[in-house]
């Protein structure tokens, strides 16, 4: 297991787990249970590549809690993959579904390897193969275990483990339900490529609309004008970094592996993208300056920082020199206990992984729900919900005599897409999640920050879902 600090990933995770527990009235037994991993799945098989070479690989699939089923998580392909890992990330998942009340019971899974160093056939067979070892052993199905993507892979990956699982059960016809992010013509979602950085942007929207919260910091209200530094521009940061640029704010810095830049008058998102694409780097985009390590972006002024890349960049060695006034986890564990520790008593308000990034569960929960409906997001009501607006519009301008703009009519009108109505249900989950876990840590004096409120209303809701069922008399 990779140390950081003196604690493991795991041990970090159990660690908050830990500090919120003493929040909560729940017997230690039940607090015990909750904790732990409830079944980890350690595998190794082989693989023959294009050159002839075979390849033995290691791979996981952690089930962490089972008081709601499915298990739900994503699937990473990363040479950081190891138990530790999988297991502190399933975890994350349990509490994170719990929170933002998505009835699903933690999971994740890895394949020890560097996606870039295989060729897609490789990668298929790859998939393919570690997806009939978790058949085998009964770790996915609609309704036991539900992978999604996660660092390293994407919607081609998803549906190989659907096409693979579907091969494996004929005539099973919720199927398609066996692992979301998948392309919309295999029953993906629409709106579920930018869900997680959508949900980071939503609740830290909330975060920057409430009064208190921002007094405490010294920060005005709303998100225009906030200067901001993303660290990763991967799926998450990306996304992030463009959803607050389009509200008003000022993207100062972005950190990649390769290098980082700054520039306080704002850098565009789209086109430091389309610079790294050509390029293969940020480095060198006109008009901002290099920092001359990536991690130092980590430290620059700025009012927002978003790690959004792996786990432990903000640990003892460097949280003494973090100076934005909100650090909100779009990675999952971007900051130790040892990070809290330093960070919290210097008033920098620290908006937790566990619920911030929780915007891809919450579509992946649509999309499962849309997968066992059979029907699209919208097909229903759109035309009725059209039909009637067109009807209203037309009534208020014989009524007043006045006539509608038609960019005004054509908003009016609209009748809400499949991506409306997801965003709209990821938006009010990410709000009321925001609001709850606020009000927790404000109406208990004693809770320290938010991320141990996160923590309480997690444990709370998993050991309320046990006590129902009777397990625990």
């Amino acid at each position: 297991m990779s140390e950081k600090a003196g604690y493991s990933f795991f041990q970090n995770v159990e660690k908050s787990f830990d500090k919120a527990a003493k929040f909560t009235s729940w017997d230690s037994g039940i607090l015990q249970q909750i904790k732990q991993c409830n079944s980890v799945y350690q595998m190794r098989f082989p693989i023959k590549r294009e050159s002839g070479e075979i390849v033995t690989l290691e791979a996981y699939r952690v089930q962490h809690s089972h008081h709601k089923t499915p298990c739900k998580g994503g699937i990473r392909f990363s040479l950081a993959v190891n138990q530790d890992e999988v297991m502190a990330l399933a975890a994350l998942m349990t509490y994170k579904c719990a929170i933002v009340n998505v009835p699903f019971g933690g999971a994740k899974g890895g394949i020890k390897i560097s996606p870039r160093d295989y060729t897609p056939y490789e990668l298929e067979k790859i998939t393919r193969r570690y997806t009939a070892e978790l058949i085998k052993k009964n770790f996915i199905g609609p309704g036991t275990d539900v992978p999604a993507p996660d660092y390293g892979t994407g919607e081609r990956e998803m549906a190989w483990i659907q096409d693979t699982y579907v091969a494996m059960h004929p005539g099973e016809i919720d199927a398609q339900g066996c692992v979301t992010g998948k392309p919309v013509s295999q029953g993906g979602v629409r709106g579920r490529t930018e869900a997680t950085g959508l949900g980071v942007f939503y609740g830290l929207t909330e975060i920057c609309n409430m009064h208190t919260l921002m007094d405490k910091i010294g920060l005005p209200l709303g998100v225009k004008g906030k200067r901001i530094c993303i660290q990763g521009l991967g799926n998450v940061g990306y996304h992030s970094a463009l959803f607050f640029q389009q509200a008003g704010a000022v993207i100062v810095g972005i950190a990649e592996y390769e290098g980082a830049i700054k520039n306080y008058n704002g850098l565009d998102v789209e086109q430091v993208w389309a610079h790294r694409k050509k390029t293969g780097s940020i480095l060198g985009f006109p008009g901002a300056e290099n920092f001359e390590k990536s991690a130092d972006a980590l430290e620059m002024e700025c009012d927002i920082l978003i790690p959004a890349a792996l786990e432990n960049v903000i640990n003892a060695g460097n949280a003494n020199r973090i100076k934005a006034k909100i650090v909100g986890e779009a990675a999952n564990g971007p900051l130790t206990p040892e990070a809290d520790d330093i960070l919290n008593p210097k008033g920098i308000l620290i908006v937790p992984d566990m619920y911030l990034n929780a915007g891809g569960v919450t579509v992946s929960y649509f999309e499962w729900l849309k997968n066992l409906s059979h029907v699209r997001y919208g097909r229903l009501e759109k035309r009725f919900t059209e039909n009637m607006n067109h009807h209203i519009v037309d009534m208020v301008e014989n009524l007043t005599g006045k006539k509608i703009s038609p960019v005004e009519r054509d908003f009016i009108i609209h009748g809400a897409d499949e991506v409306d109505l997801v965003r709209s249900g990821l938006e009010e989950t990410m709000i009321m999640a925001t609001r709850e876990i606020v009000d927790v840590w404000q109406k208990t004096p004693a809770i320290p920050d938010l991320r141990t409120a996160a923590y309480v209303v997690a444990i709370n809701k998993v050991a309320t879902s046990y006590a129902e069922l009777g397990i625990f008399p």
